[in-house]
């Protein structure tokens, strides 16, 4: 039974699950490094709460009572009460690495750790610990409050218990969970990752420009948002970091990541996040 929950990361996906989770009665706390990034968490949660106010999906007083139970910490012990923590911070290794190795130590023993990962191996994450059993990916899909699909992706020693609680616990925040295997980009990923890399090279090569691109897309495939788009969504550094593990988990150089999209990440050009990606944002 799941009562209490720590998120680490504030960002996009971090604040939506903690959204998600507050929304769903269960109180959370986010844990981020920055005052600065919590505070923009808090502030974002209580703009989406406001539009779903505004759009009819909740009452005023369900919004008020779920943004009362979002606390904040920058003190990784916050985790030190929780039923689980799901990490939600870059998709770097390493970082995730000392993550749960530092959790598993102030976590309870009973806790689970779950990662939002979108591409790491949950095994190798596992490893960092001492309760692989307790360990599992609950990779949610962006933005974390609208969509419905929560990904479990199973480690090489994660238990039945762990796996039917955390399907419970997504089942209980109104999403739908998939189970599915731990290899590289999981099926999300791996599925989604080349079609965004080679709409890249399309732009790359001079094949057609974004806009181009996306609307065939949308209008030819009937995707509700085009792959340029939607790599500006997650993030183009993102990307790259998941087209890497791509490519050396599987060992197939079809993964690896077009220069153009390298190029724009070495210029800062990391889509909505910097204002700037295939698109332009105000």
């Amino acid at each position: 039974m799941i009562e209490r929950a720590v998120v680490i990361g504030a960002g996009q996906m971090g604040n939506g699950i903690a959204h998600t989770l507050a929304l769903a009665s269960i109180p959370v706390t986010m844990v981020d490094v920055s005052e600065d990034a919590l505070a923009r968490g808090r502030t974002t949660i209580g703009a989406n709460l406001d539009r779903q106010v505004k759009k009819g999906t909740i009452p005023r007083d369900v919004r008020d009572a779920t943004f009362a139970r979002i606390g904040a910490s920058t003190d990784l012990s916050a985790a030190g009460n929780a039923d689980i923590v799901i990490e939600a911070a870059s998709e770097n290794a390493g970082l995730k690495f000392d993550l749960f190795k530092r959790l598993d130590a102030i976590a309870p023993p009973s806790a689970i750790l779950a990662s939002n990962t979108s591409s790491i191996s949950i095994t190798e994450i596992a490893a960092k610990t001492r309760r692989p059993a307790q360990v599992i990916g609950m990779h949610f899909m962006n933005p974390v409050p609208v969509m419905k699909l929560v990904e479990i992706i199973r480690g090489l020693a994660t238990s039945d218990l762990t796996t039917s609680t955390v399907v419970d616990l997504a089942t209980h925040l109104g999403k739908t969970p998939v189970e599915v295997r731990d290899y590289p980009g999981f099926v999300s990923n791996r599925v989604l990752m080349p079609m965004i890399n080679e709409a890249a090279y399309c732009v790359m090569e001079g094949v057609g420009t974004p806009e181009a691109i996306d609307t065939v897309m949308t209008l030819g495939m009937n995707h509700p948002m085009g792959p340029l788009a939607l790599a500006d969504l997650i993030g183009l550094d993102t990307c790259v970091s998941i087209l890497d593990v791509l490519r050396d988990g599987l060992g197939d150089p079809k993964y690896r990541a077009c220069p153009l999209l390298r190029k724009y990440v070495a210029a800062g050009w990391l889509g909505r996040k910097s204002k700037r990606g295939f698109y332009q944002y105000d």
